[in-house]
């Protein structure tokens, strides 16, 4: 499933112009760099905030709704008919950066902001699912609903931290989707981090440890950003590589699994290309499921043959002005709700990939054997 060609041209200068907003951005956003001695990360918590440290992890809390995937079914091609099943369609995977009451660059958004987007996203029938997820396809979503991604990049000290109960700060990334979760329940409270060396502004590898813990306990998904936040495109492929690797061994010394997602910092791909997706460093190797653009699109379905597990798009959260007006999540949600038959529609089987039998040829070739026409 694809957009139209003309709008696949314009979409390749839309992503140029993503990676220079970013850029630009970086002038007034607090930056990831190597570790300076004497220096302290500009988006590190405060000292005095000791109250927001994490604490021990969640398990068996009333209060957090849960992010456990809905119980599968088994989809008969009448019943994919029934709640029109097309998951061969588009899935919007959203890319967020700072979450500040005021904003300051252009990519910030503030809190109610997100809320709302969120709450809008829940109304129509949206379900979010983890990159690692999506990049597996393992979709697990209610028939007759949509996956989406919420993708939050950099590790800012806005997206997690718990308060003196052990709660999710107010106005957090973490917090605002537990929210939304508690108001519309089939709301699943999961997302995608994908970090740098000072994951969510923590300093000691104690509370980074903590942090990144209670989110894998909860279902999020915390992955490679890179050590530093380079432009990966001007970097040689071994600095390239160092910059994933050293990051990996960040994680694997907080306690996450390997990443199996990797998201560009600016969007920029490095060359060769599949370096970004596999490689090795200093004796160590990575690996990746797919890797994420800045983007200006929803991504093709990974079950279509159209996607490029290499350079998977995203959509930039923002409203509808200036370069926002045709690229951002604004205006991509409401024309996938003006088109649904071009949307990502689950028939609630995870084994089964549902579509009508006019787009049966779309598929890929590897996945023949799952195919559930109607």
């Amino acid at each position: 499933m694809r957009i139209s060609a003309s709008l696949t041209r314009i979409i390749g200068i839309a992503n140029i112009v993503v990676l220079v907003i970013a850029i630009t951005a970086l002038v007034v956003l607090p930056t990831e760099s190597e570790p300076t001695a004497g220096r302290t990360p500009q988006n590190a918590v405060p000292k005095a905030s000791a109250a927001a440290k994490p604490s021990a992890g969640p398990e068996g809390r009333p209060d957090l709704p849960s992010g456990e995937p809905p119980q599968p079914i088994t989809a008969t091609p009448e019943f994919a008919k029934q709640v029109k099943a097309n998951e061969l369609g588009l899935v919007p995977i959203i890319m967020y950066h700072r979450i500040l009451k005021k904003r300051i660059a252009t990519i910030d958004r503030t809190p109610d902001q997100i809320r709302r987007e969120l709450e809008g996203m829940a109304k129509q029938g949206y379900v979010p699912i983890t990159a690692r997820e999506f990049a597996a396809g393992d979709i697990r979503v209610p028939a007759g609903k949509f996956p989406v991604v919420l993708t939050f990049d950099d590790g800012h000290a806005t997206h997690f931290a718990l308060d003196a109960q052990g709660r999710p700060k107010k106005d957090t990334a973490v917090a605002i989707i537990y929210d939304v979760a508690r108001k519309y329940p089939g709301f699943r409270p999961v997302a995608t981090f994908w970090i740098n060396h000072y994951p969510f502004g923590l300093q000691s590898p104690k509370e980074q440890a903590e942090a990144v813990q209670w989110l894998t306990a909860q279902g999020f998904e915390v992955a490679n950003h890179t050590w530093a936040h380079p432009n990966l495109g001007v970097l040689p492929k071994k600095r390239v590589s160092q910059q994933i690797v050293r990051l990996e061994r960040l994680l694997k010394k907080l306690g996450v699994p390997p990443s199996k997602t990797l998201a560009l910092p600016f969007g920029a791909m490095p060359h060769p290309k599949k370096v970004a997706g596999s490689g090795a460093w200093d004796g160590t190797k990575y690996s990746f499921d797919a890797v994420f653009l800045a983007g200006a699109e929803p991504s093709v379905s990974p079950f279509a043959k159209g996607y490029d597990r290499g350079a998977v798009q995203r959509i930039q959260s923002n409203g509808k002005k200036g370069e926002c007006r045709k690229w951002c999540s604004k205006y991509w949600l409401e024309w996938l709700d003006k088109h649904p038959g071009k949307r990502y529609v689950s028939d609630g089987d995870p084994q089964r990939i549902s579509m009508p039998r006019k787009l049966q040829g779309n598929i890929a070739f590897k996945r023949g054997a799952q195919v559930n026409p109607y």
